[in-house]
């Protein structure tokens, strides 16, 4: 930590450390409590003869979560208990924007095979348990400490928890709901369909909740710091600069798109999709109550939607983007002087000049067309005209890949994949949500496509500021 001695550093990460395993140990003592009343001493495995209850599981957690607590409390580094150095430096080693893609990509993928098993509150509660311990053993990191406690950075850590455990809450009751409609059973939610007064009821329970959240937010700004900066100008930037934290999603697709595309045209999509779900969604099925498999589609496509391409970006874009832009791994000191040179190439010039051996086809000259219309109707046409002359000769394979993509693709899947769903859907429909997600399959798409062959742009035409 820079400005602060390793002493200094030892007691902060202790009065932060101390404090969190107690938590986690009164936290698993009464879930030990609540265990032993609900199941009482029902043994469910044995070690040595000795029968072991799920209460006795969790009791020694608790009384581990304490040990922890006690090791940290003098302040001593060479006793607080932490993440070995090996592991440190094979997680900043192995770590990138691939691994970490494709790994949040196979890990909601395993989720979702899997989910009634994680979605057991024993299973689920233990990886709960595992997240806080990974969180705890690697505070004493000076680097991850340096980046996961900065004020600003807190409220996205509270995210990732409080987002894992609301996916999975739903998942659980659609599991559930799942499982009681194929034994015949009604869902969760037709057995809790009495009507309550908005007054006293819900009024009551939301003045609760606002007093709770606002006593909370005055703790939040007492304890922690207003994270209050220089004033800004325009002569010394943040290294990194970053937008708030709920547009680094936006600032990570800039590293893979054009403004105008990034900042405009996909938030916008995201608006438009958001807005034709009601208009284009033809399941009648799974209103009012959680449920993932008369809902599959709509399911899966919003756990990417929002997780991986949204939750995801602001993750990476917060906490492992550093100066300049650079992926830095979770223990990796944010060094302003680390440079990893690329060499970004467009389709153009990876088709005309290394796969063909040739030069950059040079635009058509339109002249004679231009001299023989009108001066009002050739100071428009001719810009038109030249811009659909780059597309059909230096970008024409990116233009013809885009066109294959946008237009010819949604036919094949329609006779393919989605068949039932274009029968049902009708044309216009079926062509909208076709559209929507090729747009959205095409951030990942391009995000591999950068990683993988370090391509640029599939269309790039600087001169009129269009690049796709």
């Amino acid at each position: 930590m820079h400005g602060i001695s390793p002493q200094q550093f030892a007691e902060t990460v202790s009065s932060f450390l101390v404090p969190f395993y107690v938590a986690l140990a009164a936290m698993n003592g009464i879930a030990a409590l609540l265990m032993w009343k609900k199941f009482g001493p029902v043994t469910y495995f044995r070690v040595f003869g000795v029968p072991i209850t799920n209460a006795l599981v969790w009791t020694f957690v608790a009384l581990g979560f304490m040990v922890l607590a006690s090791m940290c409390a003098g302040a001593n580094m060479n006793m607080m208990p932490q993440m070995p150095q090996s592991f440190r430096d094979a997680v900043n080693e192995r770590t990138g924007p691939v691994i970490y893609t494709l790994g949040t990509t196979a890990l909601l993928i395993i989720l979702f095979v899997f989910r009634a098993w994680f979605v057991r509150p024993a299973v689920a509660w233990t990886i709960w348990n595992l997240m806080l311990l990974f969180l705890g053993l690697s505070m004493p990191d000076s680097n991850f400490f340096s980046i996961v406690a900065k004020p600003d950075n807190v409220p996205i850590v509270a995210l990732v928890f409080l987002l894992a455990f609301f996916t999975w809450l739903a998942t659980y009751r659609a599991v559930e709901n799942d499982r009681r409609m194929d034994a015949g059973e009604p869902p969760l939610e037709k057995l809790d369909d009495e009507k309550v007064l908005v007054w006293p009821d819900l009024v009551y329970i939301e003045m609760i909740c606002m007093i709770a959240l606002t006593a909370l937010l005055i703790f939040w700004a007492v304890w922690l710091q207003a994270p209050l900066e220089e004033p800004a100008s325009s002569v010394k930037t943040p290294n990194p600069s970053k937008a708030p934290w709920y547009f680094l999603g936006l600032q990570e697709m800039l590293v893979y798109y054009d403004p105008w595309m990034a900042g405009v045209v996909l938030p916008s999509l995201i608006v438009v999709g958001l807005m034709a779900i009601p208009y284009i969604d033809f399941n009648k099925q799974g209103n009012g109550y959680y449920t993932i498999k008369q809902r599959k589609f709509a399911y899966i496509m919003f756990q990417l939607g929002f997780l991986e391409l949204w939750v995801t970006l602001i993750v990476l874009g917060t906490l492992l983007r550093g100066p300049n832009w650079n992926f830095f791994g979770p223990y990796e000191f944010w060094d302003a002087h680390k440079v990893e040179a690329l060499n970004n190439v467009n389709l153009s010039d990876y088709f005309w000049q290394w796969w063909l051996g040739k030069s950059l086809p040079a635009v058509p000259q339109l002249q004679p067309i231009i001299d023989y219309t009108p001066t009002w109707i050739s100071s428009w046409l001719q810009p038109i005209l030249q811009f659909v002359g780059i597309l059909l000769t230096r970008e024409l394979p990116g233009t013809l890949l885009l066109l294959g993509y946008f237009i010819a693709l949604p036919p094949m899947m329609a006779l393919t994949v989605f068949r039932k769903f274009y029968q049902r859907m009708g044309f216009i429909r079926y062509m909208v949500m076709a559209n929507l997600l090729l747009f959205m399959a095409s951030l990942p798409i391009k995000m591999v496509l950068r990683w993988s062959f370090n391509l640029k742009y599939l269309i790039a035409i600087p001169e009129y500021f269009f690049n796709f």
